[in-house]
């Protein structure tokens, strides 16, 4: 059987001090690139460089503060756990109602979709199954779903399934492939934020991470320790630590989604 154990704190050291070396090269290369980087209001909208009161953010921070730390964006709302299929389903049956009424208020809704596993680094080990589900669909709840013990139940199944509930979310059809391949379920309605963010900001292609186009557009830093992040997805419980870190991937996708779609079309405003 092929089982790999969770990293244990000598690896995930090992893999801190790579990234730590990687981002200290890339921190002192800094002044090179600034100037590059400032180019990037003039592909904005100049009413949102010049009137942050016109919307409910502002890019310009992000423009002029590209040394300042950002705070940590994290979920403030309420985390609802869900980890046997009757707990699933239950909480499943609960956002599809949820959808129901935002899609009457609203028309097509979009909820902010990721997902967890155990990832292989070794040759010849396959990654684990995807072990946790999280939804975001407001500032308010998020539902993290332990799926590798609860299976997909029906409920959780028509909500993927259902295309008018728009899945958005960074290589989220990369996520769609895994679910599919693991689960034999299809994610219908999904919408990558990295394509949506370059279509509405503009210039050349970037491969936009999660984080990145958090710091973009919100100012905020998006944590991702690597304990938490190549820890054990399908550990019995999951600790409020990883309940936090998968509740806040979910919101930041959703978060960013509402930026993203008050922004004009710049492509289809150039066509025009």
């Amino acid at each position: 059987m092929d089982f790999q154990e969770p990293f244990t704190d000598q690896e995930l050291q090992m893999i801190d001090a790579i990234e730590a070396s990687y981002t200290k090269k890339r921190l002192s290369r800094a002044d090179h690139t600034r100037e590059a980087r400032l180019r990037t209001d003039r592909y904005l909208p100049s009413s949102l460089l010049a009137s942050p009161s016109s919307s409910s953010f502002s890019l310009t921070p992000c423009q002029a503060n590209l040394r300042m730390k950002y705070q940590p964006l994290s979920f403030g709302g309420q985390i609802l756990y869900s980890k046997t299929s009757t707990e699933v389903q239950k909480a499943a049956v609960e956002l599809l109602q949820f959808l129901e009424v935002k899609k009457k208020e609203t028309g097509q809704v979009a909820i902010g979709f990721d997902i967890e596993w155990r990832p292989s680094f070794k040759r010849g080990v396959l990654p684990g199954k995807a072990a946790v589900m999280q939804i975001c669909g407001d500032t308010s709840h998020c539902y993290v779903m332990h799926i590798i013990h609860s299976g997909i139940p029906p409920s959780l199944r028509s909500l993927l399934e259902d295309s008018s509930v728009l899945k958005v979310g960074i290589g989220i059809v990369n996520d769609a492939t895994k679910i599919f391949n693991d689960y034999d379920v299809s994610v219908k309605g999904v919408n990558d934020l990295c394509y949506r963010a370059n279509k509405k900001l503009g210039g050349s292609f970037k491969k936009w991470s999660l984080a990145s186009l958090t710091e973009m557009l919100l100012c905020k830093e998006l944590p991702k320790p690597n304990k938490i992040r190549l820890g054990n997805w399908e550990a019995n419980v999951l600790t409020k630590a990883k309940l936090q870190y998968a509740a806040t991937d979910a919101y930041a996708s959703w978060h960013l989604y509402q930026v993203l779609e008050s922004l004009p079309d710049l492509v289809e405003d150039a066509a025009d």
